[in-house]
């Protein structure tokens, strides 16, 4: 018995030479596994809910600051600006809870009616156990839901209190482009950051599309006229 254990741990050479395995470098290779695997982040997990933050976080910046600049192109007193700002500010946040839980919870019935017609194929004992991992890895439609309201409302804060409290009409709009500027860059940092993706990219694309979205609702509201408010 002894002999067999032993043949188990040795090697020969092309001489035929015994050599001997070392038990430590397995075990440390072993070891170095376990690690690697437990360190290991799996970055699609985090797709459900960072999708639905930076979407609503986006939004909520873009079209809260968009809004205002147009109302400012054609009405300059602060508060018709402010009260816009926060009208889209409440019709964009239920807009958003109310359209993601509707496509969340239509992938989430989707996705488990997918795992009952594979379950249905095999063996009655692995059933419960394959169901629950499965359901582990299910879009949660509550979480979407929350994640793109409350991230709306906090990027629609950026403009409103950007705007709060200046009450020149020139510099009311530079703020209001600026702090939307530089709250679009870093919305673009986070999600590199958070999706190991290039940073400089993300944050021109963020920056990039927050400005067209400003001038192009500034420039058509301003070829409108005032007459449209005040009739």
């Amino acid at each position: 018995m002894a002999t067999g254990a032993t043949l188990d741990l040795v090697s020969h050479n092309h001489v035929g030479v015994v050599l001997p395995t070392s038990l430590n470098e397995m075990d440390q290779k072993q070891t170095q596994v376990t690690e690697e695997y437990a360190n290991y982040v799996d970055y699609s997990q985090r797709a459900q809910w960072l999708r639905a933050a930076v979407l609503g976080a986006s939004d909520g910046l873009v079209s809260v600051s968009s809004l205002m600049m147009g109302v400012g192109a054609v009405k300059r007193d602060v508060k018709a600006m402010l009260l816009a700002g926060f009208a889209g500010l409440v019709a964009g946040a239920c807009g958003m809870a109310i359209g993601e839980f509707i496509s969340v919870y239509t992938q989430y019935e989707i996705e488990v009616g997918q795992i009952k017609r594979d379950m249905s194929m095999r063996v009655e004992g692995e059933k419960s156990l394959e169901m629950e991992r499965e359901k582990r890895t299910l879009p949660n439609p509550l979480q979407a839901v929350l994640a793109s309201a409350l991230s709306f409302s906090i990027g629609a804060l950026v403009p409103l209190l950007s705007a709060a409290f200046i009450t020149d009409y020139n510099i009311r709009l530079i703020m209001i482009v600026a702090m939307a500027s530089l709250a679009l860059v870093v919305f673009g940092r986070v999600v590199a950051q958070l999706g190991k993706t290039p940073k400089v990219r993300s944050c021109i694309r963020f920056l990039l599309g927050g400005w067209v979205a400003m001038v192009i609702t500034f420039g058509f509201t301003k070829l409108l006229g005032a007459s449209a408010l005040e009739n």
